[in-house]
């Protein structure tokens, strides 16, 4: 049976694994590991998940089972939970693999429960998903969770030295760039585009011989390439220029390019704060309700919906007001001395704290007209206050306008009737 280029060159020991070294170098929580452990390992496709957990299996004295979420139910799980009990018999712990753990639902999750509580597995969980999200709070508190990045530049040149060597054959510097660009972080990806390549039997490869010979989808989408850039920062200024027609055109042109739907949702999140910002406070609630709903519907159904998201930020009003506000002040504190918070706005959950004073002098707005303190001072002492935020007259930010020349005006009025 023929086996795909990524299971052959797969690391059998830790030794062999490429990346991951804050897991697994010398000082690394994994690096000697000798006890079978419960936990999560997170982290994006094609990181070395699966390979992981394999090698640590591989170098326990342990019975092993091997789920995936994908293909199983409670009846799977019920299955090899029983299995593990009749193993157990032969006094060595029992060590369950679930790869993609976060597709089970929380009664599946939850018949783990008992069986980690008494010892009588150890569970080893893969997962793409964040585990705060997509795990119950009671299973993850049984379990320590791992988190693998994204391979390095150097990993991924070190994997394609090992793949190039096993397929004999050569690259051109060129071809090496843009098998590096394509496979993104991914060791599967980089297998895989190797692999294509190599059952076409070119003995030097250039880089025109690799764009004519991987899928077009693969072959038009050059992430870490200048078009890509070019083609995402078209499609932010079209949005920012307001100018619909145009964000949807290279919206479309970066989908067909191969571009991660979930990537382009994340940049016109950031767009919603970056470029809009309070001048429409819904704009980042309707790019969020587009993200979940692509990730319930996928393609080409849930793009629907991203696209609907960047027409809504290219049609609404604009405004970077917060985004000026808080490059100012985050430059002014990184180069400003370290202030002490006024005692009048201290917390005194202790006694010893409320006989110092803290909070003692505090005007709670809420009982205020207006629900506003005129004058009251939540600047450091001897510290003058600047105004960062500086809101523009569009959308929603022209009531902001409104609202603090009325809370200046109270100010004045305080002050004269003094």
């Amino acid at each position: 049976m023929h086996q795909p280029l990524a299971e052959l060159l797969r690391p059998q020991t830790l030794s062999d694994v490429i990346g991951q070294q804050h897991l697994i170098g010398p000082s690394g929580p994994l690096a000697d590991l000798n006890m079978p452990q419960s936990m999560i390992l997170w982290g994006p496709p094609g990181v070395g998940k699966t390979t992981l957990a394999n090698v640590l299996i591989k170098s326990w004295d342990c019975e092993v089972i091997k789920l995936s979420a994908v293909f199983s139910g409670i009846k799977e799980i019920k299955d090899a939970l029983a299995t593990s009990s009749n193993m157990g018999v032969f006094n060595k712990p029992v060590v369950l693999f679930v790869d993609e753990i976060h597709r089970f639902n929380k009664a599946q999750q939850d018949a783990f429960l008992h069986h980690l509580e008494d010892g009588s597995v150890i569970l080893i969980g893969a997962t793409t998903e964040n585990p705060s999200f997509e795990l119950n709070n009671a299973l993850l508190s049984r379990m320590l969770v791992y988190v693998l990045n994204s391979l390095t530049s150097d990993d991924l040149n070190l994997l394609l030295d090992k793949a190039i060597q096993y397929t004999k054959s050569s690259y051109e510097p060129k071809a090496r760039e843009l098998v590096l660009d394509l496979a993104d972080g991914d060791a599967r990806r980089l297998l895989n585009i190797v692999e294509v390549i190599a059952s076409h039997k070119i003995n030097n490869v250039n880089k025109e011989q690799i764009l004519q010979i991987l899928p077009n989808s693969w072959r038009r989408f050059d992430k870490g390439g200048e078009e890509f850039y070019n083609q995402i920062s078209a499609l932010h200024k079209s949005v920012r220029g307001s100018d619909p027609d145009a964000a949807l055109y290279w919206f479309a042109r970066m989908l067909d390019g191969g571009a991660d739907p979930l990537y382009l949702g994340r940049r016109i999140l950031r767009m919603a704060y970056e470029d809009i910002g309070l001048a429409d406070i819904n704009a980042p609630t309707v790019v969020l309700n587009a993200l979940n709903t692509y990730e319930r519907l996928g393609s080409p159904e849930g793009e629907i919906a991203l696209a609907s998201a960047v027409t809504y930020l290219a049609v609404t009003p604009k405004s970077n007001s917060i985004e000026l506000s808080y490059n100012q002040v985050r430059d002014f504190v990184a180069k400003d001395n370290s202030r002490e918070v006024p005692i009048h706005l201290r917390n005194a959950p202790t006694k010893l704290m409320s006989e110092l004073g803290y909070g003692q002098e505090y005007k709670y707005a809420h009982d205020f007209p207006e629900h506003y303190v005129p004058n009251e001072n939540y600047w450091p002492d001897n510290m003058k206050k600047i105004q960062f935020y500086k809101p523009s007259n569009q959308g929603m930010e022209q009531r902001v306008v409104d609202r603090l020349k009325f809370l200046r005006e109270l100010d004045w009025i305080n002050n004269a009737d003094k």
